[in-house]
């Protein structure tokens, strides 16, 4: 089924937008779920509540690219889910790492509130790997959206680990001197 007809039953209320986009996503948001909590039942659980977060949402929202639409959605209920636990030993210390690398980004004073204030923040990021070569581009989502290990994004590229973790630690820098630069960061 398109995403447009799966979009179009959300909007006439129809149950069964659930059961296709259930069909249709549980294998890509569920590897998203699974990357970041590391268990079956978690996963299972985020995507339920990933189906009822989009039943909540469309309408009135309109996705213009469904699958990016539940992406995000997966992702940051995973992420709640994950803070929730405290657990250090889930995930295989992956949100930790993850986490502490993106700390040297997203230190400073910044006032991300306001939802347009996120929003052209998010912009901003999506803006700056587009500026980034294909496959730099690719890693930094690979780490940092998906949470896959530098070992596995490394296997993935034909890199060593190093060379994964050098090109990681370089496009950090170049985001945080962009991020400097439009203000959401202060040195």
């Amino acid at each position: 089924m398109l995403d447009e007809e799966i979009i179009a039953l959300y909007f006439a209320r129809e149950e069964e937008a659930l059961l296709r986009t259930d069909e249709k996503y549980r294998p890509y948001c569920g590897s998203i779920a699974y990357a970041i909590l590391h268990d079956a039942q978690d996963r299972d659980e985020v995507l339920s509540d990933t189906w009822l977060a989009a039943w909540n949402s469309i309408p009135p929202q309109m996705p213009q690219v469904l699958r990016l639409f539940l992406a995000r959605i997966t992702r940051n209920i995973s992420f709640n889910r994950y803070a929730a636990s405290h657990a250090k030993k889930r995930g295989g210390g992956q949100m930790e790492e993850v986490l502490e690398e993106l700390r040297e980004c997203a230190a400073g004073t910044c006032d991300v509130e306001s939802d347009a204030i996120a929003h052209q923040l998010e912009e901003s990021i999506r803006a700056f790997i587009d500026t980034l070569p294909t496959r730099d581009g690719n890693i930094f989502l690979r780490r940092y959206f998906y949470v896959e290990s530098v070992t596995d994004i490394a296997k993935r590229y034909s890199l060593s680990p190093t060379h994964v973790s050098v090109i990681l630690n370089r496009t950090r820098k170049k985001l945080r001197a962009q991020l400097i630069k439009e203000g959401y960061l202060y040195e």
